[in-house]
């Protein structure tokens, strides 16, 4: 961690418990980072917490750091049952879940407190029956913490610390109702520390936070537009052929050891992927459709370097930890420009440096001037040199996997997403329905030819007609005309 993201706190300052002191020391933590150094010194005496913070600032060591102490200094309360957690960390997707985690288990590795993860998809016999044996600290998603309480696998009376962590997706997923469930089956406010953090601490957020909580401490960290001093940009203007040439090119040429690409639709990530593995690049897409396995074992790849490129929205994407990332493309620029400063973020994590390469498509290039507005820069332009635009093998046309209903963004629980309720109707995943739609003017090459017409405007009219009235018919007695698309696949259940 470069010394210019850090303030002059220490850690060793804070007074903490010792056998929290050697999980620090082992992690290498001396210093804390901004939100860190503000939140702390609240939480460590005793008051709630609600802080603003990106993805990659420290928070989450912030509130580890914080729950630790409690519980350590804390006696357990002693009608404590032995399914009953002490602490309870909550979180919108399984993958940030599992993060949360493995940063526990490394900071806390000396404190001989258990952990326990409570996550949809997969394992659902192996949490149960580790949950049964008794946690000190439960991390999980919503769904499948309120599965585990409703069949008294969990004792939620004797938590002492509750965080609720990205609680402004907790809202985006449609989450919010099972968290109000989750709060008011624990201790009062004023019994158990509370943290909350959210990338922004809008109305919504505190409302939430002061309904639950014990009069919040806010702490805001705005989101570093400065991050964008060590961040190497340009930004080319491709057309809609050259596109995805530019893209094979680019990184064949850059050769990046670890690299993401944002598209704005989850079919634009399959259909890059294909792309990109056709022309001999090593690429997965990660989704909501991607199998609970899968997508663990794509992260650990592409942590470990074994994957080269990971593609995805700014939904599947978000509040995933990944360091170290070389090179950030914008395939598409997205629409909101606090996405492009998360986005390019990502390759400047902890005061390193980095690259962030733009292509201004036509579908997408209207976005460019709210985004220079939100930066207060202009990106420099790059021309599209031949050399970097080889021939590229199309990928094979793919059959469209549908796994059992879809889910929200980020995974798959009871309904296919981290044991959440169903997605409301109209939320997609990658923004609203316009963003999937051709640009206009633009021939899509990918489009299925119109349904040929018949030579004669008579020919056939009748046999037609006499189909239609057929299908009325039908209609009306309640039944489904031929060749229709019956009802939507119900969620998927665990």
């Amino acid at each position: 961690m470069a010394d210019s993201h850090l303030t002059d706190l220490s850690f060793s300052s804070l007074h903490l418990p010792e056998t929290l002191q050697k999980g620090l020391a082992d992690a290498s933590f001396e210093r804390c980072t901004p939100i860190q150094a503000q939140t702390l010194p609240q939480a460590l005496a005793g008051m709630d917490v609600a802080g603003q913070a990106q993805t990659g600032t420290g928070k989450t060591a912030a509130f580890l750091v914080a729950l630790y102490a409690r519980l350590i200094r804390e006696p357990v309360p002693a009608t404590r049952n032995l399914n009953a957690p002490r602490a309870l960390v909550v979180a919108p997707t399984r993958e940030l879940a599992v993060q949360i985690h493995g940063d526990a288990e490394a900071l806390g590795s000396h404190t001989g407190l258990r952990l326990g993860l409570a996550f949809g998809g997969v394992d659902y016999e192996k949490q149960k029956h580790h949950l049964e044996q008794g946690v000190d600290i439960l991390i999980g998603t919503p769904g499948r913490i309120i599965d585990f309480f409703k069949q008294h696998v969990i004792d939620l009376r004797s938590v002492q610390v509750l965080v609720l962590d990205e609680a402004d997706r907790m809202f985006d997923l449609g989450f919010i109702a099972d968290i109000r469930y989750i709060l008011r089956r624990l201790p009062a406010p004023d019994q158990r520390l509370n943290m909350l953090f959210s990338a922004t601490l809008s109305q919504r957020v505190l409302e939430l936070a002061y309904e639950h909580m014990n009069d919040p401490t806010l702490v805001r960290i705005e989101p570093d537009k400065m991050t964008v001093d060590r961040i190497r940009q340009v930004i080319y203007y491709p057309s809609n052929d050259e596109k995805p040439r530019l893209l094979v090119g680019l990184l064949k040429h850059m050769d990046p050891r670890r690299s993401m690409v944002f598209v704005n639709t989850r079919r634009a990530a399959e259909d890059i992927e294909q792309l990109l593995q056709s022309n001999g690049i090593n690429a997965e897409a990660i989704s909501g459709d991607v199998p609970q396995r899968k997508r663990l074992r794509m992260l650990r790849d592409f942590h470990d370097g074994t994957l080269a490129v990971l593609i995805g929205t700014d939904v599947a994407s978000r509040g995933l930890h990944i360091p170290d990332v070389s090179h950030v493309f914008n395939y598409d620029l997205p629409q909101d420009p606090e996405d492009y400063v998360h986005r390019i973020g990502r390759t400047a994590r902890a005061g390193a440096e980095g690259d962030a390469i733009s292509f201004g498509c036509e579908e997408y290039v209207m976005s460019l001037p709210d985004i220079e507005s939100y930066i207060d820069r202009k990106i420099p332009v790059a021309a599209v040199p031949i050399e970097l635009l080889p021939e590229i093998t199309q990928p094979e046309r793919r059959a469209r996997h549908h796994h059992g209903g879809g889910g929200r963004h980020g995974g798959g629980g009871r309904h296919g997403q981290n044991g959440g309720r169903p997605r409301r109707p109209g939320r997609r995943e990658g923004g609203p329905r316009r963003e999937s739609s051709p640009p206009r003017n633009v021939q899509r090459t990918d489009s299925p030819p119109p349904p040929q017409q018949s030579a004669s405007p008579d020919a056939g009219s009748a046999p037609a007609d006499g189909a239609a009235r057929k299908r009325r018919r039908r209609r009306r007695r309640g039944g489904k005309p031929e060749g229709g698309g019956g009802d939507a696949p119900t969620p998927a259940t665990e």
